[in-house]
């Protein structure tokens, strides 16, 4: 039979100042020598804070246009990481 863990009042304080980080319960388990799934266990007991979420960022008019196939803006990301990586869209459209 496992041995019950005591948890210190500076164990809690690490939980609760990792998660106000944003570290994952991968990282705070790792950082207090227990199981994820005990780390997450003691931090829902103890009321840690979830992490606030960042502000949310509009980059562009959500109201515009549509882009058109194989705009740039829209092409060049699709593409990324593919063998059509640098590849200018199928169609001569925008050459």
């Amino acid at each position: 039979m496992p041995r019950a863990l005591i948890w210190t009042d500076a164990q809690d304080t690490t939980i609760r100042r990792l998660r106000a980080e944003g570290e994952t319960w991968d990282a705070i388990a790792a950082a207090l020598g227990v199981a994820r799934f005990t780390a997450i266990e003691r931090g829902r007991r103890i009321g840690a804070p979830r992490p606030a979420p960042g502000p949310r960022v509009i980059r562009e008019d959500p109201n515009r246009d549509p882009l058109p196939p194989g705009h740039p803006r829209s092409w060049g990301p699709l593409v990324a990481g593919t063998v059509l990586d640098g590849e200018a869209y199928p169609l001569p459209v925008f050459a």
